[in-house]
């Protein structure tokens, strides 16, 4: 199983990006798996429903399985910190080929870090784990600023092609 994460301070287009790369590898026939990492509190579960009585009635693990989904939702007390990558992917199944990951920023595994220095915030690159290569909408600006490949925020088959390269390798 690859993991390889899409980086970047908020507003970059992570997601946007994600949604470009995501159907390329899956048409090349990998079997992809995505994590998505918030530091956003959220609740999959709606209030009142049998999934959500059985969490709130002490489960730590509910799974909510339908015609064609099944969800695990685990619950973590307040005071135990958000779950590390490596707990993500171990809820995955073993066939997985290739993990995409936003979020994590800080774990040290290969991401790409989207950079659009009009949003006024430092890069990431300098400080940031697992940062080998850079996209971004002044690829010419940015060259000048690191030795790590940059890319073209625009061109999505380039950036599409530099991962599967990096991935294959």
């Amino acid at each position: 199983m690859k993991v390889f994460g899409i980086a970047g301070s908020s507003g970059s287009g992570k997601s946007t990006l994600l949604d470009q790369l995501i159907p390329r590898f899956v048409a090349d026939g990998l079997r992809v798996a995505g994590i998505k990492h918030t530091h956003h509190g959220f609740d999959p579960d709606t209030p009142g429903k049998d999934s959500w009585r059985m969490r709130e009635g002490g489960c730590q693990n509910v799974v909510l399985v339908g015609a064609r989904h099944l969800t695990l939702m685990r619950h973590y007390p307040e005071e135990k910190p958000s779950p590390e990558i490596g707990e993500a992917l171990s809820v995955l199944p073993p066939d997985t080929d290739l993990v995409m990951v936003e979020g994590y920023k800080w774990s040290d595994f290969p991401k790409l870090e989207i950079y659009r220095p009009a949003n006024g915030k430092a890069p990431l690159w300098t400080d940031v784990p697992g940062v080998v290569a850079v996209a971004t909408d002044v690829p010419e600006e940015v060259s000048r600023q690191t030795t790590l490949p940059v890319l073209n925020l625009s061109d999505v088959d380039a950036i599409y092609a530099w991962i599967r390269g990096y991935l294959d390798r």
